[in-house]
């Protein structure tokens, strides 16, 4: 087995060779949004209401070239951002990333995760996307991030999942089969590998796989090579992740695909079999439906340090004197057909519709109204405002007066 450091070196090898993600450098603010990299749309999702203040620390530990720290900087105007990563390759794309597009609130260093403690302070919102995975020690990382979580502050992680990877798993064995002891030439590998789908029949299982899910990404050598060619990966299931989850001693705070581990979406037809999903506790009920649906290829997840004060809205006399508003992470407002913050079409009713636009209008007055007091004018009920809340269309701001 390589000693850990060897193994860090071939993976701040890997993207000196290839920097990834190889995103164009634009002299502008990126493009759209992503919810999770939104430290009010993500505190909102991890614990119901909008979080008191913006102006906070954000790390985004293995930034690489800089395009989730791009956009932690333009979609949290008030934050602060520190990115760090291995490749010193990487790094240099990521500063002139965000310095072509205006991204000023950030700096970077060079820096390994198991030396994160080097920086000074803590930091409300972490962003670890893709990295935990290629290290030799995945547990010590996140230990080591946990450590740099401020009280409050939530943790936003990608890993890859076992059961969506097995057909790259069989490549990447197969390409170091054939690099033999030319593995570690990255460039090398990329082209044996580029050879080898060339070669392999069209209705080779490796070569369906491929054509169905990356060939289209997989078109440039950098992405081909972070998923063919990595020197250290590991993949997790969900009982080897919540190994890694509880060792990072933080508090899980749910999946932010949701959608996926809905066991209804599986098995909703059957009534008996929903009961029993329901009895189990939430991590074999997780674990059924990955068994039942193989195609997940990532895990992506929010972990917190308490205390977090977490709100459900279901108590009514509590929702009506919330203040809501529009969330930042929408596209094609204002309109009865938006785009919610994972891009999918939302075709709101009328109903819906009129509540928003209540919402919006009601920024520019000088007190925001309460949700009890959009009711008055817009004939929606309760219900409808916590469904629009749970799609993350809207952020809720609890009066705590009232709650007390």
């Amino acid at each position: 087995m390589k000693d850990k450091l060897d193994i860090s070196s071939a993976v701040e090898g890997l993207y000196d060779t290839f920097p990834f993600p190889p995103d164009p450098l634009v002299d502008e603010a990126p493009p759209g949004y992503n919810w999770r990299w939104s430290w009010p749309v993500a505190y909102s999702f991890c614990t119901g209401q909008k979080p008191e203040k913006q102006n906070i620390r954000i790390l985004d530990a293995g930034c690489g070239t800089g395009s989730s720290t791009d956009y932690l900087v333009h979609l949290n105007s008030q934050a602060s951002v520190v990115g760090i990563d291995l490749s010193s390759g990487a790094l240099q794309v990521a500063k002139e990333r965000c310095s072509r597009s205006g991204a000023s609130r950030v700096e970077f260093h060079h820096l390994s995760i198991y030396d994160v403690g080097q920086l000074e302070g803590e930091f409300d919102f972490i962003n670890c996307v893709g990295v935990l995975h290629h290290l030799p020690d995945p547990i010590r990382g996140i230990q080591n991030l946990a450590l740099k979580l401020a009280p409050g502050g939530i943790m936003h992680i990608f890993v890859y999942a076992e059961l969506g990877r097995w057909e790259i798993s069989l490549m990447q064995q197969a390409i170091a089969i054939l690099q033999g002891n030319e593995r570690g030439n990255y460039k090398d590998g990329v082209k044996i590998g580029r050879q080898v789908f060339a070669s392999l029949p069209e209705n080779n299982r490796l070569v369906k796989y491929e054509k169905e899910r990356w060939s289209f990404e997989n078109q440039r050598d950098e992405c081909f090579a972070d998923m063919y060619v990595h020197p250290q990966e590991i993949d997790y299931n969900i009982d080897t992740l919540f190994e890694l989850i509880q060792a990072s001693g933080l508090e899980f705070l749910g999946f932010s695909n949701w959608q996926y581990w809905d066991i209804k979406r599986l098995l909703g037809k059957s009534p008996e079999l929903i009961e029993r999903a329901i009895g189990l506790n939430h991590q074999e009920r997780y674990r059924l439906i990955e068994l039942l649906d193989p195609q997940i290829s990532h895990y992506e997840f929010f972990l917190g340090r308490p205390p977090l004060q977490k709100f459900n809205w279901s108590d009514d006399h509590f929702l009506s004197a919330a203040i809501p508003e529009l969330s930042p992470c929408i596209q094609g407002w204002p309109s009865e057909n938006i785009f919610d913050g994972d891009y999918k079409l939302v075709n709101l009713s009328r109903q819906e519709y009129e509540f928003l636009q209540a919402c919006d209008n009601g920024a520019n007055s000088k007190s925001r109204p309460t949700v009890g007091e959009i009711l008055t004018n817009v004939p929606v009920g309760l219900e409808t405002v916590r469904s629009l809340q749970s799609r993350l269309l809207i952020l809720l701001t609890p009066d705590l007066a009232d709650s007390v």
